[in-house]
């Protein structure tokens, strides 16, 4: 396990902000922007996988007998 996936969700999002943060200054050398990037693109990729798990499970109910079923809700047009 790296150390991203270690971070909470609310950590990476800190950090992703900061990098956005750094590469929306502009004055950052190239090779410092691309390693800011990558760092970027990885928090980005484990905040979508923290809150794609947490949406399965959030879509799954427990039956009466204790049996998972997927849950889903219709949403209005």
């Amino acid at each position: 396990m790296t150390n991203e996936q270690k971070l909470t969700f609310e950590e990476a999002m800190n950090k992703l902000e900061q990098i956005v943060g750094k590469l929306e200054e502009g004055d950052v050398p190239l090779e410092e922007a691309i390693i800011y990037y990558k760092e970027g693109m990885e928090l980005s990729k484990l905040c979508h996988d923290k809150l794609k798990s947490v949406e399965e499970q959030l879509t799954q109910i427990i039956t009466e007998d204790g049996r998972t079923e997927n849950f889903s809700v219709v949403e209005e047009e």
